[in-house]
C-alpha cells in the first residue's frame, strides 16, 4: 500500500490518542490549580485549535490567546499601498505570493489593481520571478517579498540566483518580519501569556536558540509544536509539566520536522543578504524594534525601496475606528470582543489585521465559531 499524507497524519488525529492526551492535560491542569493562558504564535496553530475544537475540549481554566498569526496579517497598509503603486508604474510587473493579492490597502487591493490593468502576478515559489524577469527583459520586475523566517531563505536564494545570472531588471521589496521581537514585545508590555506554543515552520529554519533569551528573561515555557491535534495537546502537556516542575525551558515537540539547530545553511544565506531594520510597524500593533529585515546597503541596486523610493508612501495611522486587533494580537482580547467582528468585519470585507488573511485569528473564529469567545 502506498503511504499517503492522510495515512501519515491519521495517527495525529486518532480519537483514542487524543482522548488520552486530553485526560493527561486535564489531570495536569487540575494539579497546576491556577488559570493558564497559552499563546499560539502561528495562525496555523490557531486554525487547528478551532477546527478540531481543542479550546472546547480542555478545562475552562486553560485558555488560548492568539498571537501575530501570519505575516500577511501584520503587514502595514502603507506597504500594501506601496505594492499597488509600484504595480501601476509603466512597464512594471509586480510579483508576489498569492496570499497578499486580496489584502486591502487604504483604498483598494492588488487584486483590484490587477483588474484595473496593473500587471500583478501571484506565484507559488519566489523562484518563478526569475523566469518572469528572463522572459520580459525590457520590463522592470519587482518581487514583493513577504513572510516570517520560514520564507526568508527562498527570497535570499532568489536574490543569489538573480545576481549569478546578472539579471538587471529584477528588484526586491523586502517585507520579511521576525517572530522573537514580537514575542518579546508582548511579554515586555504585560501581555497575559503564561506560556508559548512556538511556530513549527519558523523553527525549521531558526532552530531553538532564538527563543532562549525570552525563556531566560521571562521564565516562560516555550514549546515548538507541529500543527496536528495531538501535536498541540502534547505541547500543552509539556508546558504544564514544566510549570509544575519549575524546569522552564525551550523544548522541541516537533522533532520529526525541526532540528534543534534549525537549518544553518539557510540562515547563512539570509545573513549574506539581509540585515535587521531599526524599527518596523506591525499592522494592528505598531512599531517593534529590530523586528524586520531589509537588504544590506551593498545591494541597494536591487532594492526596490531605494530604486523606486518616490513610489513608496510613508507610514500613516491605520487602525480602523472600533477595531481591537492590536489587543487581540498581544493577548489582551479575543476576536469575539471586537465590536466589528462578523458584522462590519468579515473575510470578504476585512477591516483589521486579524481578518485580512486566512490564518488570522478573527478569520479562524469567523469560520469555526462566529460568536464571542
Amino acid at each position: 500500500m502506498t503511504l499517503t499524507a492522510e495515512h501519515l497524519y491519521q495517527g495525529f488525529r486518532d480519537a483514542n490518542k487524543i482522548a488520552r492526551a486530553r485526560d493527561s492535560v486535564s489531570r495536569l491542569t487540575a494539579a497546576y490549580s491556577r488559570p493558564l493562558r497559552i499563546m499560539e504564535v502561528c495562525g496555523g496553530h490557531t486554525f487547528s485549535i478551532l477546527k478540531y475544537g481543542l479550546d472546547q475540549l480542555l478545562p475552562d481554566s486553560l485558555g488560548f490567546v492568539h498571537g501575530p498569526g501570519c505575516p500577511v496579517c501584520v503587514l502595514p497598509q502603507h506597504r500594501i499601498d506601496a505594492a499597488i503603486t509600484l504595480a501601476r508604474l509603466p512597464e512594471v510587473i509586480l510579483v508576489t505570493l498569492g496570499d497578499l493579492i486580496r489584502v486591502p490597502g487604504r483604498t483598494d487591493s492588488l487584486q483590484q489593481a490587477r483588474a484595473a490593468g496593473a500587471d500583478v502576478r501571484a506565484v507559488y515559489s519566489p523562484l518563478e520571478a526569475l523566469k518572469i524577469a528572463r522572459d520580459n527583459p525590457l520590463r522592470q520586475v519587482i518581487y514583493f517579498a513577504i513572510g516570517f523566517e520560514t520564507t526568508t531563505p527562498m527570497t535570499a536564494l532568489l536574490i543569489d540566483q538573480c545576481r549569478s545570472e546578472g539579471l538587471a531588471n529584477l528588484f526586491f521589496h523586502i517585507n520579511h518580519v521576525l517572530i522573537p521581537p514580537a514575542m518579546a514585545m508582548i511579554l515586555d508590555q504585560g501581555g497575559q501569556v503564561d506560556a508559548f506554543i512556538a511556530p513549527g515552520h519558523v523553527s525549521v529554519i531558526t532552530g531553538l536558540a532564538i527563543y532562549q533569551p525570552l525563556v531566560r528573561q521571562h521564565r516562560t515555557p516555550m514549546i515548538v509544536a507541529g500543527f496536528e491535534p495531538l501535536d498541540i495537546l502534547h505541547a500543552i502537556e509539556r508546558i504544564l509539566q514544566q510549570l509544575l516542575s519549575g524546569d522552564i525551558r525551550v523544548e522541541n515537540a516537533y522533532s520529526r520536522s525541526v532540528a534543534d539547530q534549525g537549518n544553518p545553511k539557510a540562515r547563512q544565506l539570509c545573513e549574506r543578504y539581509f540585515e535587521t531594520r531599526a524599527s518596523f510597524p506591525w499592522r494592528g500593533i505598531g512599531p517593534i524594534e529590530d523586528s524586520a529585515l531589509q537588504l544590506r546597503g551593498e545591494f541597494a541596486a536591487l532594492d526596490a525601496e531605494v530604486q523606486f523610493a518616490k513610489a513608496c508612501p510613508p507610514p500613516y495611522a491605520e487602525q480602523p475606528s472600533g477595531c481591537i486587533c492590536g489587543q487581540i494580537l498581544t493577548g489582551h482580547a479575543q476576536p469575539g470582543d471586537c465590536p466589528l467582528f462578523a458584522e462590519h468585519c468579515t473575510p470578504r470585507q476585512p477591516q483589521g489585521s486579524c481578518m485580512v488573511s486566512n490564518e488570522g485569528a478573527c478569520a479562524a473564529y469567523y469560520r469555526y465559531r462566529r460568536q464571542p469567545a
